[in-house]
């Protein structure tokens, strides 16, 4: 008998409300390691919400979350960090008045062990740390084929390849899971099919779990493992994307068409 693999991530009955007003109820599922996992649904359904539970922002009222095999109700965005989750947001959140090297540096923060003195005096691990750091974000840049640009002030880039250095600066944390919300939000279609590949990319070369919301369901069934369906809240389907497709709840719900 196989013995399937722990799932890196684990939701258990979480509810969150605001001011009585519930944003999820009793939401649970799985992500694998290694899948890509796409969070679908209306907008409303509590999909950012539910992102917003998975890093720490914030604090479910019910449920527990267990992450690389360690159950918490709670946690600071910080420490989900510095466990390995990485996150983009919805709008570019982004230096604009950085260059783009610099921004992707700003990723490696977390992984910086020589004292602020070290830094300012470069002696110590400073130095050495430092040439790692930009080794590693140039290894990034370079595999988003950012480098062109590398010096450019990110708030002159367009809005394409400003969501690309975002991804970049997640990337070069080297997370263990990946939350990315709409990466391809106010993308045509060229650009979203640029974007679904770098995720893919990044899934095999890094062997990186994605958790991510999209809105384009041609997009979502080409890059996902499996999907999981909000609907005001609550979860109404849950599965790969040939089962999500069939569910008759979700094409009630959201799909809209039986093809």
């Amino acid at each position: 008998m196989t013995t399937l693999p722990q799932p890196l991530l684990r939701l258990e009955h979480i509810s969150l409300s605001f001011k009585g007003v519930h944003a999820i109820s009793d939401i649970g599922f799985d992500v694998a390691p290694g899948e890509i996992c796409a969070l679908i649904g209306p907008n409303g359904a509590g999909k950012s919400s539910l992102l917003n539970v998975i890093n720490g922002v914030y604090q479910p009222q019910q449920g527990r979350i267990t992450f690389d095999g360690q159950v918490r109700r709670q946690m600071r965005p910080h420490d989900a960090a510095r466990r390995g989750i990485a996150r983009t947001f919805q709008n570019i959140a982004l230096f604009k008045g950085m260059s783009v090297l610099d921004n992707v540096l700003t990723g490696r923060t977390l992984s910086t062990r020589s004292s602020w003195l070290e830094q300012a005096l470069r002696i110590g691990r400073a130095p050495r740390e430092e040439d790692a750091q930009r080794r590693r974000a140039e290894e990034v840049i370079e595999f988003l084929r950012i480098q062109p640009w590398r010096h450019a002030l990110v708030g002159q880039l367009p809005y394409g390849l400003q969501k690309r250095v975002e991804l970049a600066r997640a990337l070069v944390a080297e997370p263990r899971l990946l939350l990315l919300d709409e990466p391809m939000a106010g993308m045509n279609a060229d650009e979203k099919l640029e974007m679904s590949q770098f995720i893919l990319d990044s899934n095999r070369e890094f062997a990186t779990t994605v958790v991510l919301i999209e809105h384009d369901i041609g997009v979502v069934m080409g890059l996902s493992h499996h999907v999981v369906v909000l609907d005001y809240g609550k979860k109404i389907g849950d599965g790969s994307p040939d089962e999500v497709r069939r569910n008759p709840e979700v094409i009630r719900a959201y799909l809209g068409t039986k093809h």
